[in-house]
């Protein structure tokens, strides 16, 4: 990898963990989106770093907020979450081999739902959910994560919608994106995935991500929560609908997922 490349993958990674630490969500869907637009890395070497990352920027924005998680919706969605992420992976592994095209589009929809998502004011509903609704979301989110390395949209509107504290529900994201994050490794690991140039690019990508989370803790950014989510709507749904717009001609017009871009690994 090129300095310049490495450069721009790491300042996206900074941008993505800052977002996260700060909103509960973003680092996934902003790395992925990023690095498969501009060409940083292929798919399956961003989805595992980022899976890394996210391990190490949840287990430091946890710190001292363990007491806020709601354990029995949280063992619902995790449930759902474990057999969900293996298939993701390897469902991963097939498109990334055989259909390259097909796997942009659905990752640019992925970030356009997400996006969508996150613009939405969910209502808060009077009465807590049913422990299978959590089951349910968990399920989505783990597919999610298994294809993408980013769990989230599943399960953000769901808690999003739940009669919890804001710092609960944050809570909440962060321990199901580092038991995501975590269980995603350990399976790519055990298939011989992780390579010495993802691992080298993983430590200095949780280095910069323990920093950049502490800094997000102790400097959020100055502007109201709701001003965040609308800017963390523009970037993903701009992000989305790029991926979604370079894909597409390719896609039709080849009459075969399996063809890449050009210049696109």
């Amino acid at each position: 990898m090129h300095l310049d490349t490495l450069l721009a993958l790491l300042a996206t990674i900074a941008a993505g963990t800052y977002f996260q630490t700060v909103t509960g969500f973003g680092l996934g869907m902003i790395v992925m989106g990023a690095t498969s637009g501009f060409a940083l890395a292929p798919v399956p070497v961003a989805a595992a770093v980022v899976s890394m990352v996210t391990l190490v920027n949840s287990a430091v924005a946890l710190r001292g907020k363990w007491h806020l998680i709601d354990w029995r919706a949280a063992r619902a969605v995790l449930l759902g979450v474990l057999p969900s992420i293996l298939a993701g992976v390897v469902l991963l592994n097939y498109l990334s081999s055989s259909a390259s095209l097909l796997l942009e589009f659905l990752l640019g929809g992925a970030i356009t739902y997400s996006g969508i998502v996150f613009a939405l004011r969910p209502t808060q509903l009077a009465q807590r959910s049913p422990d299978r609704s959590f089951f349910v979301s968990g399920l989505f989110s783990g597919l999610f994560g298994g294809l993408f390395g980013m769990a989230g949209p599943p399960v953000i509107f769901h808690f999003y919608r739940q009669p919890m504290e804001l710092a609960a529900v944050r809570s909440m994201l962060l321990l199901v994106f580092a038991f995501t994050s975590g269980t995603r490794t350990l399976f790519v690991a055990s298939q011989g995935e992780l390579s010495a140039p993802v691992w080298l690019l993983t430590g200095l990508s949780m280095l910069l991500a323990a920093f950049v989370t502490l800094l997000g803790r102790r400097y959020p950014p100055p502007v109201a929560p709701a001003t965040m989510r609308r800017i963390a709507f523009c970037i993903l749904l701009l992000i989305g609908v790029s991926l979604m717009l370079s894909a597409l001609p390719a896609l039709l017009g080849s009459g075969g997922a399996g063809t890449a871009l050009p210049g696109r690994p």
